[in-house]
């Protein structure tokens, strides 16, 4: 059993975390989770997931070979979460506002995104960066 920390950043272990929604066992409850689970997916390559917690109308359109080869080209350091709104277990839209660590060509990067979530059917979904 992988007892290693998650890639999120929550300080719990990834089985207690993020594992049971990439594993297919549970839904995130809130957008934050939601975001913490996608940024998780990056770090493991689990693409199929990034591309399920999508908006239901952009999923047809995903990159899924173009967004694997960007999960695999970079090394992800690291995930802070700067600012929610809403985006609670009782609310159907959610702002999460974030900055994610990697390195790529030896270059430290930051990734700075306010992120859309939606509610659909109890189940959240990532819309888009605005």
């Amino acid at each position: 059993m992988d007892e290693a920390a998650c890639p999120c950043g929550s300080g719990t272990g990834y089985f207690a975390c993020c594992g049971p929604y990439l594993e297919g066992g549970q839904i995130p409850k809130t957008a934050e989770a939601l975001m913490r689970s996608r940024y998780t997916a990056y770090v493991r390559e689990e693409i199929a997931y990034l591309k399920d917690t999508l908006w239901p109308k952009f999923q047809a359109k995903f990159d899924f070979a173009g967004t694997a080869r960007w999960a695999s080209e970079n090394h992800w350091t690291g995930l802070r979460v700067l600012k929610t709104e809403q985006g609670g277990e009782e609310d159907r839209d959610g702002i999460v506002v974030f900055e994610a660590k990697y390195l790529a060509g030896g270059t430290l990067h930051t990734h700075l995104e306010k992120s859309r979530f939606k509610k659909k059917s109890g189940r959240w979904y990532y819309v888009e960066a605005i």
